[in-house]
């Protein structure tokens, strides 16, 4: 059972937890449940096939335009207001889209849809790690990310069965309706974090939200170099998983000519792995510490893509790219929640702000990263797609490697030192 540090019961803090998770699984709902639908998308509206994921692209920029914004205005207005607007702009935003004639305005939507999944980074996320104490809050994180994981996991294989029924307009408009249900538990069972007395004794402040502490914020966390390449390595050791949500349509449906059943059931294994790796972390984060946790999980990872690089090279063979992804999302699983705490707290400012910072740098890695694996062809076949994907990887195993490593060579001088 998880106990809340807010002087709510145990009951309200499981009415949050559920309302919240219900927003977050819908933002990612409205990716991946979608993409199956994409080839039929661009039929309709009469739109070239490059248009395949950027209509994923569009909305990562969403999610990421306004981050610097939204942060420090929940530490300024709390984490409550916030995300009931980034709620209903979602919801709103996602019941206009059926209404659609062209490809251009359908991608404008996306990205403002995007916007929402912005709120969910910058708001929802500091506002669990608030309400919880450390183990608590990443378990909770890493439960979040097994109830989001669903979409991936099953999103395409729901997307293709609902869609054969309905069409992708009728799936917008239930995407906004189930938000705005949502909306309305969040109203009712979210509780403030900001400006509370929590039963610890301790009082997060609201923070002043001006222009120039803005900037003094952003320019110190991006001269502090965990809180920066941890925010880097993030977007970097996540773009291979994104860059295959956009992209297996036109690897598997459109080059490869599998049904959209064979599509869907091809994302299984890889998402299935990811919520395996997230279980696993679910039972060990009060066992170890997080730095533990993401040596750990750094090698499935590398594993995993050196697997899929290398016998994908050899066979150029679906099955092969699939083992050595679903190890990689194994590790990956373990290492995102991990990372994110140790980002997040490298830094004594508001935590709405280090949470911006973090969410647009690995958001805009996901997005811009993403549209440049494309637009180098890594749609075109797999051993294109694995190529690309190996670079970001690596990078990231380097920095994580890199920073916590001199963070504990320094930990160790300041001990010794010491002594």
């Amino acid at each position: 059972m998880y106990n809340s540090l807010l002087p709510v019961s145990s009951r309200h803090a499981l009415f949050f937890c559920l309302f919240l998770s219900t927003f977050e699984l819908l933002t990612y709902v409205a990716s991946d449940v979608v993409m199956p639908g994409m080839l039929t998308i661009i039929k309709d509206l009469n739109a070239q096939t490059y248009y395949v994921p950027w209509s994923l692209n569009a909305y990562l920029l969403g999610g990421v335009s306004f981050q610097w914004l939204i942060g420090p205005a929940s530490d300024r207005f709390g984490r409550r207001p916030l995300l009931l607007i980034g709620c209903a702009l979602f919801s709103v935003f996602c019941l206009a889209t059926p209404w659609v004639d062209n490809i251009q305005v359908f991608t404008l939507l996306r990205f403002i849809q995007g916007i929402g999944l912005g709120f969910v980074v910058v708001v929802s996320y500091p506002a669990l790690q608030e309400a919880f104490n450390e183990s608590d809050a990443i378990r909770l994180i890493a439960l979040f990310a097994n109830i989001a994981l669903l979409s991936p996991l099953f999103g395409p294989l729901v997307g293709s069965v609902v869609l054969s029924y309905l069409s992708w307009r009728t799936l917008f408009i239930a995407i906004a309706l189930m938000a705005a249900l949502a909306w309305f538990g969040l109203l009712r069972w979210m509780p403030e974090t900001i400006g509370v007395v929590r039963q610890d004794g301790s009082k997060i402040e609201c923070q002043p939200l001006e222009v120039k502490t803005l900037a003094r914020a952003y320019g110190d966390l991006l001269t502090n170099p965990r809180c920066l390449f941890g925010s880097v390595a993030l977007g970097l050791i996540g773009l291979p998983l994104m860059a295959w949500i956009a992209l297996s349509p036109l690897l598997l449906v459109h080059h490869l000519k599998m049904s959209m059943l064979e599509y869907a059931l091809w994302q299984l294994p890889i998402f299935g792995a990811l919520i395996a790796g997230n279980i696993v972390l679910n039972f060990t984060a009060e066992k170890f510490k997080p730095e533990q946790l993401l040596y750990f999980s750094l090698f499935p990872v590398f594993i995993g893509i050196t697997l899929a690089l290398v016998m994908t090279l050899i066979w150029q063979n679906i099955i092969t790219l699939i083992i050595g992804m679903a190890i990689y999302a194994f590790g990956l699983g373990i290492c995102n929640a991990t990372l994110y705490r140790l980002t997040l707290f490298s830094s004594e400012h508001g935590k709405g702000s280090v949470s911006a910072m973090i969410g647009m740098i690995s958001v805009a890695i996901f997005s811009l990263g993403g549209a440049l694996m494309a637009g180098l062809g890594a749609g075109n076949n797999l051993v294109a797609y694995i190529t690309a994907a190996t670079i970001p990887m690596l990078a990231a195993l380097f920095i994580i490697v890199n920073i916590f490593t001199r963070q504990k060579r320094s930990k160790t001088k300041i001990t010794a030192s010491g002594h």
